[in-house]
């Protein structure tokens, strides 16, 4: 696993599309129990080199309801984005992860991860690329979660700016996020 995550850090292969340059953010061990699926760094995690370090992580390991340090020991969670790196900023918020990572990458990472028991998949391009038969929708898809399960758990990006969201769909704090914090909480204490 540390060679395959040193080759990761030296990855270049998208290098002329990153505005700030390469530097992948990505974490995992042999151990890790639960996997997350996200977009990309955003330009605070590409700064700090430290995954979900923003207002979306403070809000990810809360409706998780776990610890900080529970969430960065990555023998507990391994923390694989779609794009390991800043992809840019488009018109309406960062740009899509960039697409080489996924395919050239995940495999990789879960051949040398046999414990992963749950899969967090985090916005509409993670569960685009992992589930099949999702639904039409990312509200949809997180909406039926049961029906994904017990390997993939389909989540909303826990971004801020989902707020009108999270008004609009009053069901996802009501019934999916206490059905997470069982599930991770049933993975981690196993």
């Amino acid at each position: 696993m540390d060679e395959l995550l040193n080759q990761i850090e030296q990855c270049t292969i998208c290098q002329q599309h990153l505005p700030l340059g390469p530097r992948p953010v990505v974490r995992a061990h042999v151990k890790s129990k639960i996997l997350i699926i996200g977009q990309a760094p955003g330009t605070r995690v590409h700064e700090s080199g430290i995954p979900w370090n923003d207002p979306s992580g403070r809000n990810l390991r809360k409706w998780m309801n776990i610890s900080e340090e529970e969430f960065y020991n990555p023998e507990l969670f391994a923390i694989v984005p779609m794009g390991f790196c800043y992809p840019g900023r488009g018109k309406s918020g960062d740009l899509p992860p960039r697409p080489e990572c996924a395919p050239t990458w995940h495999n990789k990472l879960l051949n040398k991860m046999p414990n992963i028991e749950l899969t967090l998949l985090i916005g509409q391009y993670a569960q685009g690329y992992y589930l099949e038969g999702r639904k039409k929708t990312l509200t949809e898809t997180v909406r039926s979660f049961e029906d994904y399960l017990p390997n993939y758990f389909p989540l909303v990006h826990p971004s801020p700016r989902n707020g009108i969201w999270m008004r609009k769909n009053p069901w996802f704090a009501d019934e999916v996020i206490p059905e997470l914090q069982q599930i991770v909480h049933d993975v981690l204490n196993q």
